[in-house]
């Protein structure tokens, strides 16, 4: 059996406040989701502190709309909080750039992330990787997020930036708590249980931001002594136009490759190993049939979704599907519910380790923001499950799984397992 119909334990409720981050403490409300999609899919949803915003729920919307930078643009913000002018220009990155802006950016860095980029780096992964499996295997019992999803990702990181892994261990504490910056186990200043107006000028609305300013000044003071080929050293360099980032650009970016560097991809593994944990016999149909990988990847990033939405904002007024948008109104373009429309992907909570057709928006698909990492997050899913597979016949559960409290992250933070 290479499929299972229904690979969620738990759909959750079906009328779950969607912009609450407790919503998702139990799991994505795809309950919810589904409902939404059918009845109202571009929905209006209104926020407790906000001034609410409509969700676009559906494939082929969430498509138009991010394949149509003019009239909505990323240049008010990707997240549903809402920034005055000053502290948007003092905490804007690439994703907030529409182009040419955000070209300029992108070409900074973007060739170090292409597939043939990439896959120069296999080697190096999967020695990576091998290492860190073999080290977890040996206790027999262990987080699997803490053991194995943020060691590699981790440890590639720092080897793109230049730096250490003993830097890495502090880039994966502060990414955490820029992503988990709504949930009180990763941060001590969790945005909506506590005032951050002090850090509403930094990244994140988050103290970790400043630590990394403090930390990406001390590397590119050390790039400017002695230039080496990695992406800090390219990220100092000038542009086309040969005008170098200034040096609040430059800590916005290294911020956000911190952030998306690692978390992402962690989460994504650890959703992949739970499905099949849930599933066993999918674990027996892929470990005895190697070739079902590059399908079974593709599966793995469609139902994770992990950055669930990304914000946009309206330039003009517009009408799509009898609603009514005006300018200067905030759109959610929901990835994890257009992964999931049965008008785009046939049974959509069919995990199907051969899914044929498969055009998830998991790196946001279309348009000038797909995902720089995309390769490289495939990459490094794919070694690990090839290099689990090897060595490892079953894994069982051996506690409770935690999740993010959050509703822009899709996180299992802690998955307790034991080798059978």
């Amino acid at each position: 059996m290479t499929f299972v119909d229904d690979y969620l334990p738990n759909h959750g409720p079906d009328d779950a406040d969607i912009t609450s981050h407790d919503a998702y403490t139990n799991g994505v409300p795809h309950a919810t989701f589904t409902r939404l999609r059918t009845e109202d899919p571009i929905h209006w949803t209104e926020e407790k502190d906000g001034s609410g915003f409509w969700s676009i729920l559906r494939h082929d919307d969430a498509i138009a709309v991010s394949r149509d930078v003019e009239t909505f643009t990323s240049s008010k913000g990707i997240r549903l909080e809402e920034m005055d002018e000053e502290e948007t220009q003092a905490r804007l990155t690439m994703m907030e750039l529409d182009p040419p802006d955000h070209t300029r950016y992108r070409r900074l860095v973007s060739k170090g992330f292409t597939r043939r980029r990439v896959e120069s780096y296999e080697e190096q992964i999967r020695e990576l990787a091998i290492e860190v499996i073999e080290a977890a295997l040996d206790k027999r019992e262990f987080d699997f997020v803490h053991e194995i999803a943020e060691q590699l990702p981790m440890r590639m990181l720092g080897r793109m930036l230049g730096t250490s892994d003993e830097d890495g261990h502090k880039l994966v504490a502060w990414g955490d708590a820029l992503l988990g910056n709504t949930d009180p186990d990763f941060t001590d200043f969790p945005v909506d249980l506590t005032d951050t107006s002090q850090f509403r000028m930094v990244p994140f609305r988050s103290p970790a931001s400043i630590q990394i300013f403090q930390w990406a000044q001390v590397q590119a003071e050390k790039r400017r002594e002695n230039p080496t080929d990695d992406v800090i050293s390219q990220l100092l360099g000038p542009d086309k136009e040969g005008v170098p980032l200034t040096d609040l650009e430059f800590n916005n970016f290294v911020t956000v490759l911190v952030a998306a560097g690692n978390d992402t991809t962690r989460y994504t593994m650890t959703h992949g190993l739970w499905n099949l944990m849930n599933h066993p016999q999918l674990w027996d149909a892929w470990k005895a049939n190697p070739e079902f990988t590059p399908t079974a990847v593709e599966e793995i990033l469609r139902t994770s979704a992990v950055t669930m939405h990304f914000r946009r904002t309206a330039t003009r007024d517009i009408e799509m599907r009898g609603k009514h948008i005006k300018a200067g109104d905030k759109i959610a373009i929901w990835y994890n519910s257009a992964n999931h429309d049965a008008d785009q992907f046939e049974h959509p909570f069919r995990f199907d380790l051969q899914r044929e057709s498969n055009d998830h928006m998991s790196f946001g698909r279309s348009g000038p923001h797909l995902c720089l990492g995309a390769w490289l997050a495939r990459m490094e899913v794919r070694v690990v499950f090839q290099e689990l597979m090897k060595r490892v016949d079953r894994f069982e559960p051996n506690g409770d799984i935690q999740h993010l409290r959050s509703n822009f992250i899709a996180g299992i933070k802690h998955l307790p397992v034991k080798v059978a």
